[in-house]
Formats: structure tokens, sequence, C-alpha cells
């Protein structure tokens, strides 16, 4: 991969690799840096990438980074009122728009990947096993019950708007 086939990278995926990692992180800043780390690692590894792959190299460094973030969160406890305030923006949301992202955050961290990758990035069923690590016939099935529980969740009368 060339410094401008890289730059391409950058122009055309930065914004698709952020938003997945921030809808699973659901914090802007630990989203950057993670964002950063997998941009950083592209660039030093950039030699052995076939610009062909480099979407899907991206974002399975990406969501790698993302995974090594959580374990590393995941050991530090924070104070019970600091969780609760933290937002990814203080805007207020509409309430469907609300209920979507509670859905979601009651996924496990596989499953909500699974869903980005899929309903919101588009990527085929063999592309996303290449990303997460898994096979196609993993990947239909845990998607298929991430979408069962996505749709238990929002068809409770009290979410039905």
């Amino acid at each position: 991969m060339t410094e401008r086939e890289y730059n391409e990278c950058v122009k055309s995926y930065a914004d698709n690799v952020y938003r997945f990692i921030l809808k699973n992180l659901r914090h802007e800043d630990d989203a950057r840096d993670v964002v950063q780390s997998a941009f950083e690692k592209l660039w030093r590894n950039r030699e052995g990438v076939d610009v062909l792959t480099a979407k899907s190299y991206l974002f399975t460094i990406a969501h790698n980074t993302m995974i090594d973030h959580l374990r590393k969160v995941s050991r530090v406890s924070l104070k019970g009122e600091f969780a609760e305030t933290a937002k990814v923006a203080n805007k207020p949301q509409d309430n469907l728009k609300k209920i979507l992202n509670e859905a979601l955050a009651r996924l496990n961290e596989t499953q909500r990947s699974l869903v980005m990758l899929k309903d919101y990035e588009g990527y085929s069923y063999e592309e996303i096993g290449k990303i997460m690590g898994l096979s196609e016939s993993q990947v239909k099935v845990y998607l298929h019950r991430a979408r069962v529980q996505l749709k238990n969740y929002l068809v409770k009368p009290e979410n039905v708007i």
C-alpha cells in the first residue's frame, strides 16, 4: 500500500470505523483513541496490506483494538455515579433513537459488533467472519440471536411508540 492509497483509506473509511467503534464503546474519546490506534497500525503495516483488502483489515484491527481497550477498562473500576452519568453526547435524543440505543446496549459485545457490521456497515457474512474471527455459520447464528433479542426488547409495550 502506498502513502496515497493509505490516505485514500483514511478518507474513505475513517467515518465508518469511528461510527462502528463509537456504537460499541459509547464513549467519544475512547472511540477516537481506538480508531487512531487502528489507523496507526495500518500505517505501520501498510507494506504488507493489499489495498483491495484494506477496509476489512482496518475493521479487523479496529475491532481487536476495541476488545483490548474494553478488557483494559474492565479492570479499572469507576465510581457508580460517574459511570451512570457518562454519556456519548449531551444532545437530546428522540425517543425512537433512545430505545434503539438501549436495545443495542443490552446485547453482548459480540452481538452488538455483528449487528453493527451487518446492518450499519453492510458487510457480508463472510467478511464479518474474517473481521471477528468466526465462521460464516457462527456469524449467522449469533446475528440471528442478536436480532431476536433486539426484536423482543423493541416490541415490549413500554417501548412501543
